[in-house]
């Protein structure tokens, strides 16, 4: 009796495990689900475009106008890529010194300073609203913008200020993370070989980390890649290619967000927008791409 008794303690513990397991299953199937169903949709209405409007899949690319309402319509999509890449990629230009420099700080020359008082102060700007950005994007910096350079202030410049404000806290994070995990015998070793503070940062830990600081910089631009609503009300939504960083111009998301609603579904002009936003999903699997390359580069 005791024996059979001692056999049976275990079945509880093994139908929690098996229910875990199950709940675990079935979470990742829903996951699984909503992704795929995701991709299929956007790409089922994306592709409309050209495969039931017969709209040129090269022109659609390159094509200079964005005008649905004229005979025929016309939908050129490159104003709004140049629009979406030069913001993400100067805000990217701006955040990435001042995000690196921040880790520096923190994890190299007052540690304990810099995570007690700077770091949960970028992390703050991650919880702010987007809408709050674009507000005192709209409030200061074009006026500003407009008192010093040519122009009314609006246009890619003030886009890519908003962005890099925006984007700090997440390449700040994963450089402060990927600096504090350095080993410690890189830096002593360093230091027993008679180089300073600033040779050790500059020739050893940089380096060391280079890949885990442009998975941040590429996370960044990802980031501002999908912004919309910031970017929307300090960019100027002009669909062209502008000639300077101070005249206004359209993103993907800008353009998606203020021309969705006014369209009926399944027209011409709907599916063209669900185009964008399939070029806008592409474009973050390459970042994510680009991302799982950084880190497997990372980790040899």
């Amino acid at each position: 009796m005791a024996q059979s008794v001692g056999k049976q303690q275990p079945k509880p513990h093994l139908r929690e495990e098996w229910v875990g397991r199950v709940y675990t299953f079935l979470c990742i199937l829903f996951l699984l689900l909503t992704i795929f169903s995701m991709v299929y949709f956007v790409a089922s209405k994306g592709l409309s475009t050209f495969i039931i409007n017969k709209v040129n899949l090269a022109g659609f690319l390159t094509g200079l106008k964005w005008s649905p309402d004229s005979e025929p319509p016309l939908f050129g999509a490159l104003p709004f890529l140049i629009g979406s890449f030069s913001t993400s990629i100067l805000a990217a230009v701006i955040a990435a010194p001042l995000g690196f420099c921040a880790a520096v700080f923190m994890t190299q020359i007052m540690p304990k300073f810099g995570r007690k008082i700077m770091q949960p102060v970028i992390e703050l700007l991650a919880g702010i609203p987007s809408v709050v950005y674009g507000f005192v994007g709209l409030s200061v910096i074009v006026p500003l913008f407009r008192d010093i350079f040519p122009g009314q202030g609006i246009g890619i410049a003030a886009g890519a200020v908003v962005l890099s404000i925006m984007i700090l806290p997440t390449i700040t994070t994963i450089a402060t993370d990927a600096l504090a995990s350095l080993p410690a015998g890189l830096k002593e070793g360093s230091y027993a070989l008679g180089a300073t503070r600033w040779q050790t940062i500059y020739r050893i830990v940089l380096p060391t980390t280079m890949p885990a600081l442009l998975t941040g910089i590429v996370l960044g631009i990802a980031r501002a890649f999908g912004e919309a609503l910031a970017v929307q009300m300090v960019i100027g939504n002009s669909p062209h290619i502008p000639r300077s960083l101070f005249e206004s111009t359209s993103t993907l998301t800008s353009a998606i967000t203020l021309s969705m609603g006014n369209t009926v579904m399944g027209s011409i002009q709907n599916n063209a927008l669900w185009s964008l936003a399939l070029l806008l999903m592409i474009m973050t699997f390459v970042f994510v791409f680009i991302v799982r390359m950084l880190e497997r580069r990372s980790k040899l």
